[in-house]
């Protein structure tokens, strides 16, 4: 597995080594002592998540609060998304800044979100798989979010809102600004 660093602080990318032959392919996912070994980060995953979603289904900015903040691997099993991590940590060097890509099932990467940050991914491809493991369990009571269109962070969604499906949740969602000014 290759592992870099994005331009969040302690947020990382993991290209997984694939190995195929005539019967198809074959890869690990994750691997605990490798990802200690690049990264020195030690996780114990406690909850597994899964969605399908249709092209279209914007999920996000959500975050858990205090001492129910998670750590996320996030990847896709089939279809495709634009993920997008927010760095939610006021004393970072990257507080207020994120990282977008596109994970698919073609190009197997993974993205690591650590603790303190806003998660949210929009979906490219109809029946599209998404699954992430959580190293804290969820708490309904901790939950909260960032609007996906906050002009303080300035996402390009690569999406008009009106093609977007956004749940009534998700559009009352409080601006950046809002939570952390």
């Amino acid at each position: 597995m290759r592992i870099e660093e994005t331009n969040l602080k302690d947020c990382y990318l993991i290209t997984p080594k694939i190995f195929t032959d005539e019967r198809g392919s074959f890869f690990e996912s994750f691997n605990k002592q490798q990802f200690l070994k690049l990264t020195g980060l030690s996780i114990e995953f406690v909850q597994d998540n899964q969605s399908e979603s249709q092209k279209g289904v914007l999920r996000g900015l959500h975050f858990q609060t205090g001492d129910f903040g998670q750590a996320k691997l996030v990847r896709v099993i089939t279809g495709s998304v634009l993920d997008v991590a927010v760095d939610i940590r006021p004393e970072s060097k990257t507080f207020g800044q994120h990282f977008s890509m596109v994970l698919s099932a073609q190009n197997n990467k993974q993205l690591y979100i650590p603790r303190g940050f806003a998660h949210g991914f929009l979906v490219l491809e109809d029946h599209t798989i998404f699954s992430y493991k959580c190293d804290n369990y969820y708490n309904k009571a901790s939950e909260s979010g960032i609007i996906f269109n906050d002009q303080t962070l300035q996402i390009n969604w690569k999406f008009s809102e009106s093609e977007l499906i956004i749940s009534e949740k998700d559009k009352e969602l409080p601006t950046f600004e809002t939570l952390f000014k």
